[in-house]
């Protein structure tokens, strides 16, 4: 059995290879750049761009199962691809957001149209809709940590349930290996819902530390945030946070029952990501 990863050097999909050479599969890995995909021994790996179904037919030639990352433009090309390739089985990297069908909700619609297309397709199918990535403090408080030991944001107080990318990945990976899957869309969290103020607290901890949190306003956070994303991306993570901070978020045990393995907590993940904090300083002395 071959496995097709796409977005194979992606945060999630780089745990879905090593997890499957792990258990000893054969893995194909699709990326734009495999000079530098920096993939374990064994993988092979293809060049191809999934913006360009074209470019993903080759790595598709002999592969009976396929973890598809969401590229909302090309899916049914893509989908349609994979099925006139045989394969079997699809794991989408999908996300709650698709819950919500308000219709402003920006993440929704993008990973909906990816759903849609892969249940269309008559392949047995698996979606993993991973809550808010603990990874996305990277590139929210990143830089401001690195720069200055400071986070600014608004609604301190206010909890998510965010889950570690390696725990998206054994989820995916047991969708594909294991049957029992098929037909099922598997909502994520991390084991906690963890204020904003306390994973500042568990990152200052894992990098021994101090980090200070400063509160602002949501119009303060518009702006900040404007500068690293869209706008329809700043809206929709203000508006989580603005009905976190009413209504708090629940955990769901489903990474447990669905590998038999608890989630791992946000201040494990911190500790695995200490070295992405380091400070410029370090950085450069580096």
């Amino acid at each position: 059995m071959t496995v097709l990863v796409t977005g194979a050097t992606g945060s999630v999909g780089r745990h879905v290879v090593e997890r499957l050479v792990a258990a000893g599969v054969p893995v194909r890995a699709l990326t734009r750049n495999p000079a530098t995909a920096g993939l374990p021994a064994g993988v092979d790996v293809f060049e191809g761009d999934l913006t360009r179904p074209d470019t993903v037919r080759a790595a598709l030639r002999g592969v009976e199962r396929l973890y598809l990352f969401p590229v909302p433009e090309t899916a049914r090309e893509v989908v349609a691809a994979a099925k006139d390739a045989g394969v079997g089985r699809i794991v989408v990297l999908s996300s709650s957001s698709v819950l919500d069908e308000s219709g402003d909700n920006h993440s929704g619609e993008y990973h909906r149209v990816v759903e849609r297309a892969v249940e269309e397709s008559g392949i047995d199918w698996t979606f993993v809709r991973p809550d808010e990535f603990a990874a996305n403090v990277l590139w929210k408080w990143g830089p401001s940590i690195r720069a200055e030991g400071v986070v600014r944001a608004p609604y301190g107080d206010a909890p998510r349930v965010l889950v570690h990318e390696a725990d998206v990945a054994a989820v995916a990976v047991t969708a594909l290996l294991q049957d029992g899957h098929t037909g099922r869309a598997y909502v994520l969290t991390g084991p906690e819902a963890i204020t904003q103020a306390d994973q500042v607290r568990a990152i200052a901890g894992a990098l021994r530390r101090e980090i200070r949190f400063v509160e602002i306003t949501p119009d303060q956070a518009r702006e900040l945030m404007g500068q690293a994303m869209p706008a329809p991306v700043v809206e929709m993570v203000l508006g989580y946070l603005a009905d976190a901070a009413v209504n708090p978020p629940v955990a769901v045990d489903t990474v447990e029952r669905v590998t038999g393995v608890p989630a791992r907590t946000f201040a494990r993940w911190a500790a695995d990501h200490a070295g992405d904090f380091a400070p410029v300083s370090e950085e450069v002395a580096a």
